[in-house]
């Protein structure tokens, strides 16, 4: 082996080590020969062992994202505290929870384990422990040996998936309160869960979650659905667990899928601002992640003239704009549809959006 060769191993074996002692371990060591890292985790009884030829192999990019390999790696080995160690073990304390699209930081994982399930809101999953709830980190699943699918399956299948006794004569509005232990927002990423409960609630069942421990089922077509509308843009906006002030349904093969109200439709309007609300809130998120350079979304408009969604770039500004309806830029006010094609998409963002450096050529 040259002695270039080993320089490079050597220098990965130590970064691995450092990373390992900033994360409290204490006795970790380079083996040169069979090049892995060996530790002792807390709280087990036998040393573990990094290989490090698959890691070596995959490093590429800049200094800051190598960097960022090696705590990826090291991270998939450390077991996050309080959650069991072996996938057997936590399997049946998984549970699937709802939340908005930008991962919250955490004082448990990194970057917690998630996928898109319904505009603006993705599905992450959690340990659900007597006194703890702890989100799954996307690392943690090199310690279990599992790959993504098998948690998220899991953590469905550990769902109750309760339902409503009787049945209604007429439309009826129900409101399901968690305890902190029914998850029953939740259930709307069990397929077909929502349409089964048509019976209990008389019509095609319609249902809001505005913030974490309230789920509302209503009846399409019945007359408070207005109302609960308006009452759930209200909870969504007080509460400091809010989630979205939408409706949902379920389409033909049971997926939960946004409420449709196209123009014409008496709940049109409702439609329209409980989307750009929650579009609003979410970009808003995100915003305080990405700094500055991420540009703000508004909600305009009016019941009469029908709500829209306006992104606000400033002039010389390099911006990264959310997905919007129209954009103000100066005094003009641009539809979306005469900038796109100008503008790149972001990857790896979610909710999207799109970037320039400067104001593009827009007609007028």
């Amino acid at each position: 082996m040259g002695l270039v060769r080993r320089v490079a191993r050597a220098r990965l074996g130590s970064q691995v080590i450092r990373r390992l002692r900033r994360a409290g371990v204490s006795d970790a060591r380079y083996d040169a020969t069979a090049f892995t890292v060996r530790f002792t985790a807390e709280g087990d009884d036998v040393p573990t062992v990094l290989p490090l030829d698959g890691l070596l192999a995959r490093r590429s990019g800049s200094r800051r994202e190598r960097r960022a390999q090696v705590d990826s790696f090291v991270s998939g080995f450390l077991r996050a505290p309080g959650l069991p160690g072996s996938w057997a073990e936590v399997r049946p304390l998984l549970r699937p929870v709802l939340r908005g699209a930008t991962p919250a930081p955490t004082a448990e994982v990194s970057a917690p384990l998630c996928r898109p399930a319904l505009p603006y809101l993705a599905e992450y999953v959690v340990v659900d422990q007597p006194d703890t709830m702890t989100y799954v980190a996307a690392d943690q699943l090199t310690v279990w040996d599992v790959d993504a699918d098998a948690v998220f399956a899991a953590a469905r299948a550990n769902l109750s998936g309760a339902v409503l006794q009787g049945v209604a004569t007429e439309p009826v509005v129900v409101q399901f309160v968690d305890d902190g232990n029914a998850y029953w927002t939740s259930h709307l990423l069990l397929p077909g869960w929502l349409a089964r409960l048509a019976d209990q609630v008389g019509g095609v069942p319609v249902a809001f979650a505005p913030e974490r421990g309230t789920l509302i089922v209503a009846a399409d077509g019945s007359a408070h659905l207005s109302a609960v509308f308006g009452r759930c843009e209200q909870a969504f906006e007080a509460s400091p667990r809010a989630l979205t002030p939408m409706a949902y349904v379920s389409d033909e093969h049971g997926r939960t899928v946004p409420y449709a109200a196209p123009p014409g439709h008496p709940l049109h309007g409702c439609v329209q601002r409980a989307a750009a609300v929650l579009a609003v809130a979410e970009y808003t998120r995100q915003a305080r992640v990405l700094g500055d350079d991420a540009a703000p979304l508004q909600v305009t408009g009016s019941e009469r003239d029908g709500w829209r969604t306006r992104a606000v770039w400033a002039k010389d500004a390099p911006t990264l704009l959310p997905l919007a309806d129209e954009v103000r830029m100066g005094e003009r006010i641009v539809p979306w549809a005469e900038l796109r094609a100008e503008l790149a998409p972001v990857p790896d963002l979610n909710p999207p959006r799109w970037g320039a450096a400067r104001w593009p050529g827009v007609a007028g």
